[in-house]
């Protein structure tokens, strides 16, 4: 791997979290926003951060999977090794393992791809943080005895 595949990375990958940042900021943003404008009893509420929330996610990992499966398909990365077939599926599911950390350690990312999946597993990190944090808020707000 030359220079310009590293640029090429590094641009990648920070379109990749731009992305997911933005992504979670205009989700969380337009929650707050309907909460603010639709009279729902709390039970509701809370279910339609959760619900968002947990779409927002899955938005991003998606995101994610779809970096990878360009990767592993382009001749400026390597690939993801184990039981892997190079499908956008199994691109999803490394996806969700990184995000969440779970990390199951079935598919390993090489080269350039391990840098991807630290920025993705930090990254994922602060939007789960992120998510909990505004659902702490909400359930704050109408919670409170």
């Amino acid at each position: 791997m030359d220079d310009a595949d590293l640029l090429i990375a590094f641009l990648l990958n920070s379109l990749l979290v731009a992305a997911t940042v933005v992504i979670h900021h205009e989700s969380l943003n337009g929650l707050f926003r309907l909460g603010q404008k639709l009279s729902l009893k709390r039970n509701l509420a809370v279910l339609t951060g959760v619900f968002g929330a947990l779409l927002a996610h899955i938005v991003e990992i998606w995101l994610f999977a779809l970096g990878y499966f360009f990767m592993v398909h382009s001749e400026h990365f390597e690939t993801l090794t184990g039981n892997f077939d190079g499908s956008l599926i199994d691109c999803a599911y490394f996806s969700f393992t990184t995000y969440t950390s779970l990390g199951f350690g079935d598919i390993e990312p090489m080269g350039h791809l391990r840098f991807t999946a630290g920025l993705e597993a930090l990254t994922g990190l602060m939007m789960i943080t992120w998510t909990a944090s505004f659902m702490f808020l909400k359930m704050q707000r109408f919670w409170q005895s």
